[in-house]
């Protein structure tokens, strides 16, 4: 299952002008036909066109479900079926209780998920039909527990792990593949603000390279920094209660 790639003919990134999605796109470029590349910056793809080989650049805002659906159509057209989706544009958003806010929550869910859904939408037909196909949805540990200042990001993750997993339940018979990727702390654009500390954070190269491992042995749960995320999957464990103090006693501290 290591050589999987070779399988990879074209493929598609999302969220690849910057962090993660950018060195997954250095990675794979060469190893497949076709790389097609969508973000709303269009000259950061061009940019990114520029210095790979098969990459070719669709910019694109994911919550437009028409121009998802007709990125998809000009990919296919142009290179044949996709056949590996790495679904990665995302939003992130600190938010206080106090300051609740309904347009950046908004915002969260129509970027962070139902971009992933506009995708899936105008993916699925063709895999179906072809009875193959690839699909990697890139949510995050934040998803595992509700957490401090996280309103408008963490239920959008929670919400694309539950799809997920619904999802290679019932593809997985009809030949098509789904992974989650639940990253920790990642060094991206995204996360260089922060105003709290990020323990076991890796660089995006790293992250890029630990994503393309998992893809090439179809994992269903794609996870790194591991020594991290294992930390928060044993906060899954906890009995509410318990949760609930830690959350209290350490991760809202941390997080001011």
């Amino acid at each position: 299952m290591g050589e999987a790639h070779i399988a990879w003919k074209t493929a598609w990134i999302t969220g690849a002008s910057s962090g993660i999605g950018l060195e997954l796109a250095r990675l794979l470029d060469g190893k497949v036909t076709y790389l097609a590349v969508s973000a709303r910056s269009q000259d950061k793809l061009s940019k990114l066109a520029a210095q790979c080989k098969n990459v070719v650049s669709y910019p694109l805002d994911v919550t437009d479900a028409d121009a998802v659906a007709d990125s998809v159509g000009d990919i296919e057209a142009a290179a044949g079926p996709i056949d590996l989706a790495v679904l990665n544009a995302g939003v992130w958003q600190l938010m206080d209780v106090a300051d609740f806010d309904l347009k950046a929550i908004r915002t969260g869910i129509e970027v962070n998920y139902m971009g992933v859904v506009h995708a899936i939408d105008a993916l699925l037909p063709g895999m179906l039909a072809r009875g193959a196909g690839q699909i990697a949805i890139v949510a995050s540990v934040a998803g595992y527990r509700g957490l401090p200042r996280s309103a408008a990001y963490g239920p959008t993750k929670a919400a694309l792990i539950n799809l997920a997993e619904t999802l290679r339940t019932e593809l997985a018979p009809r030949g098509i593949t789904v992974s989650v990727v639940n990253p920790g702390f990642v060094d991206t654009p995204m996360t260089r603000d922060n105003p709290f500390p990020m323990p076991n954070i890796i660089p995006a190269k790293d992250a890029a390279q630990s994503l393309l491992a998992g893809l090439e042995r179809r994992k269903f749960e794609i996870i790194f920094p591991r020594a991290f995320v294992f930390a928060m999957k044993l906060l899954r464990l906890l009995p509410n209660a318990m949760y609930f103090w830690v959350a209290r006693t350490f991760l809202l501290k941390r997080s001011a």
